[in-house]
């Protein structure tokens, strides 16, 4: 799953509005943000077999430390640790929401991948294999993003307009992804999913920014 990750973000937007969008598009691709380096140190590892599924020609055959259930948890929990240290008078109902936003990503990776995300270390692999049914995994990718910023507006989010122009982008990306030709290295694959990630991420930090006296009125 991709895009679909970043509805969490913004469903989470509404139980904790203090958090940051730009934090929990962060915290929603975190496991991928720890792979991506993984990969291109050779520690996980990925081979590109056009065909091995309907929509993604990715075999993640090794990613015991960012994908598997006991990774997850882990992940998480140092992301509640982090998230607590780091801000010392937020709620903890705010590093929860971040922590959580964090393990998502592991259960909805579960709907789309097929049997390659470990329990534990490589081994006892599940996954539902959604993307074998390409329509209905950008169907659910769509609804998860959509419906997650939907939630998000009732809380005041700015800029709503151009954020659902952005989500209509990334759903061409995730368009591409599914149907376009696929990365011609396990290295240029993590690469890319890397740029993705810090651009999203840093796109709807410019549409939360507070405008400025002058930008109020535009905004």
């Amino acid at each position: 799953m991709f895009v679909g990750h970043y509805g969490v973000s913004f469903a989470a937007k509404r139980v904790a509005p203090a958090v940051p969008l730009w934090v929990l598009f962060i915290a929603v691709q975190l496991l991928d943000v720890a792979w991506a380096p993984l990969v291109l140190l050779g520690i996980e590892k990925v081979r590109i077999v056009p065909g091995i599924t309907a929509s993604n020609p990715l075999d993640l055959y090794y990613m015991p430390y960012t994908h598997s259930l006991l990774a997850a948890l882990l992940w998480s929990a140092a992301a509640l640790g982090c998230c607590r240290l780091a801000t010392s008078g937020s709620s903890r109902t705010s590093a929860l929401v971040v922590a959580a936003a964090v393990f998502s990503h592991w259960a909805l990776d579960f709907l789309v991948h097929q049997p390659d995300l470990p329990l534990y270390d490589n081994t006892a692999k599940v996954g539902l294999g959604l993307w074998n049914l390409p329509v209905l995994a950008l169907g659910l990718e769509i609804a998860l993003l959509f419906g997650g910023m939907w939630l998000s507006f009732q809380v005041g989010v700015r800029r709503r307009v151009p954020t659902a122009v952005f989500g209509l982008v990334m759903v061409a990306v995730q368009a591409y992804v599914f149907f376009g030709p696929p990365p011609v290295s396990d290295k240029a694959a993590a690469i890319t999913a890397l740029a993705a990630y810090a651009v999203f991420a840093a796109v709807i930090g410019l549409f939360e920014r507070r405008p400025r006296p002058r930008e109020a009125g535009a905004a």
